[in-house]
């Protein structure tokens, strides 16, 4: 195996075009690390703003720097023999960037807990789109917010990377969902499994949405004030769980002067979590949406489409082409 990988980088913090195509060193699989061949790198927010110095971007140690969070791809060593992936094996999951490099490159070397197989109804590009929306949205939906039967939940941006999972999983799980998205998201996020669907382009939700037991809070107060303005849409005792929570600095005293339950959400690797999800997946109780597939080489481009918001579900870059 050669020493290097072809991998899109950044030199410095910045705008879209700080990502360039560079060779790098290989990354070195330790301990209970498995080395994968990335075939699709998912794209997220949190790349974007770690791009931009934001982010995750104060632990970023050295440059060239590797970002991207998710990925779809190929065994191509294990710690031990009878370890229970094996080389050629499909697989994806979630790396820790910047703390490791990220799949945004030929190569990645990540912790056995952090990748599980590849559902079978998947190609890699779709694969690739759910690790980290999808572990966020069931941290949020399920583990924090414990969506259930007869449950009000308001989720914002129901149509975006993580929103499309949160409203399947919501409604998997028998709450009754309201979505806010835009009008040519709305037939989308009803076949999601919304019931209720509210155009925030003509309506402010907080005057639609009344006594919801919980919000999903995927925009923060960056937009809109739209955090603050979710605590009207909750009932007293109400939970908001709010995902950018860097936007909303006061949130636990505003939410405690309402009295209101409030907590931030950030997502782990988890392939246990992934391999539930996983099956969901491939009983067809949940699908996923790639809105954009771009070449690795264009990733600049895929970071603009990402800034300019109004994605519909994942945008993914194409590494390499499908393994025979």
């Amino acid at each position: 195996m050669t020493e290097t990988m072809r991998a899109l980088v950044i030199d410095r913090v910045g705008a879209p075009d700080e990502l360039h195509i560079a060779e790098v060193p290989m990354p070195r699989r330790v301990s209970d690390e498995v080395l994968v061949r990335v075939v699709a790198a998912g794209v997220n927010p949190i790349d974007m703003k770690t791009r931009a110095g934001r982010g995750v971007s104060a632990a970023i140690t050295g440059y060239p720097a590797v970002l991207g969070n998710d990925f779809a791809g190929v065994v191509e060593t294990v710690p031990y023999a009878q370890h229970p992936l094996q080389p050629g094996d499909r697989v994806y999951g979630m790396g820790r960037v910047p703390r490791l490099g990220g799949s945004y490159a030929e190569f990645i070397s990540v912790s056995s807990m952090s990748l599980t197989p590849m559902p079978a109804t998947l190609g890699f590009v779709e694969a690739a789109a759910v690790p980290l929306a999808a572990l966020t949205a069931w941290g949020a939906v399920i583990d924090t917010a414990r969506a259930h039967d007869g449950q009000r939940m308001l989720i914002h941006a129901g149509a975006g990377g993580v929103g499309h999972f949160a409203v399947q999983f919501a409604s998997y799980f028998g709450a009754n969902v309201t979505a806010t998205c835009s009008s040519r998201n709305a037939d989308l996020v009803r076949a999601l499994g919304a019931r209720h669907v509210i155009d925030y382009e003509r309506e402010r939700f907080e005057r639609v949405a009344h006594d919801q037991d919980v919000v999903i809070d995927l925009i923060g107060n960056g937009t809109d004030d739209t955090s603050t303005r979710s605590l009207d849409a909750l009932r007293p005792d109400g939970l908001i769980v709010t995902v950018p929570t860097g936007s909303w600095p006061t949130m636990a005293e505003d939410a405690a002067a309402r009295g209101i339950r409030a907590t931030g959400y950030s997502v782990s690797p988890d392939a246990r979590t992934l391999a539930v999800i996983t099956r969901l997946i491939d009983d067809g109780a949940v699908r996923v949406h790639v809105e954009q597939e771009f070449p690795l080489e264009e990733g600049a481009e895929a970071h603009r489409v990402l800034e300019g918001g109004h994605v519909r579900g994942k945008l993914v870059l194409r590494v390499a082409p499908d393994p025979e």
